[in-house]
């Protein structure tokens, strides 16, 4: 039985408690902010345990960067490299856990594992994504992506970015619960950064609230990301991903304040905190 369910509501009936936090663990050589950082197992564990005393509530789990410009992995290498992290992660603590994953091959191989969640990038479009998760009866996240990792950010378009986002959402999550799917287990992100240029992130984030007031569970995931690093910079020059720190965690204290249920991030312990002392001010 999924853990993701009951934390959602334990949180929905409790209006003072902090948003979900989602632990971020890339085991890839090559993701944005920290690739490389966790391929060996005692550098694993060591993020595993200091992410679980800060805190968190679901340690997302990805074998496959999907970074502007990455290419795809294979699915042998990306099995190789997630499903040893969730048998270890299992075996240390009874924390949630995602899969970070498009695949539907490393989706069902991930349930089996027992993770307790499915996020998307590609909104289960892969064939047999739906039905594999649909049988599993866990909960999954559906994110908007314009275009492929290679080239989503080559000039990206939209006549209204808040409603074409929102009607594809819908439309997956329609398709979703006529395929098996409880709306219960369904949550959205936006896709801040997938095929969406510096304004269109600024105004998804500034109509945040317009997700928040659908009727499922919403993720917002803008760690480190590029839109921070420019947003953040006083000269206007990008700043470095290892400086996006303050920036992060501000940016998921005002997606906490508009009401998202998930927060994405990289560092766990600081966002954690931010978010206690705003929700105790706000």
């Amino acid at each position: 039985m999924s853990k993701i369910p009951g934390l959602l509501k334990k949180r929905e009936l409790d209006p003072q408690s902090l948003p979900l936090i989602m632990g971020i663990l890339n085991v890839t050589p090559d993701s944005f902010s920290d690739g490389g950082r966790f391929i060996h197992k005692d550098a694993i564990i060591a993020q595993v345990k200091s992410m679980i005393v800060a805190g968190v509530d679901i340690i997302d789990v990805g074998g496959e960067s999907t970074r502007p410009g990455s290419d795809p992995v294979p699915l042998e290498v990306e099995l190789q490299r997630v499903l040893p992290v969730i048998d270890m992660i299992n075996s240390i603590s009874e924390v949630a856990i995602s899969i970070d994953t498009y695949k539907t091959e490393v989706m069902q191989a991930a349930i089996e594992r027992g993770v307790d969640m499915v996020n998307d990038v590609s909104a289960l479009q892969s064939e047999g994504a739906i039905e594999v998760v649909a049988n599993a009866n866990i909960p999954v996240c559906l994110m908007h992506k314009k275009g492929n990792p290679s080239d989503m950010q080559i000039a990206p378009k939209y006549h209204d970015v808040v409603s074409e986002v929102t009607e594809f959402l819908l439309e997956r999550a329609t398709l979703c619960q006529q395929s098996g799917i409880a709306s219960s287990n369904i949550l959205l992100d936006p896709g801040f950064g997938f095929g969406k240029s510096l304004e269109h992130n600024q105004t998804l984030f500034q109509n945040l609230d317009r997700f928040t007031s659908l009727p499922y569970a919403i993720l917002v995931g803008v760690s480190r990301k590029r839109m921070l690093g420019v947003l953040a910079s006083r000269s206007g020059a990008e700043l470095e991903v290892e400086n996006r720190l303050f920036g992060s965690v501000g940016a998921s204290v005002v997606a906490a304040l508009k009401g998202a249920q998930i927060v994405r991030v990289h560092d766990v312990p600081e966002t954690i905190q931010a978010l206690r002392v705003a929700n105790a001010l706000w």
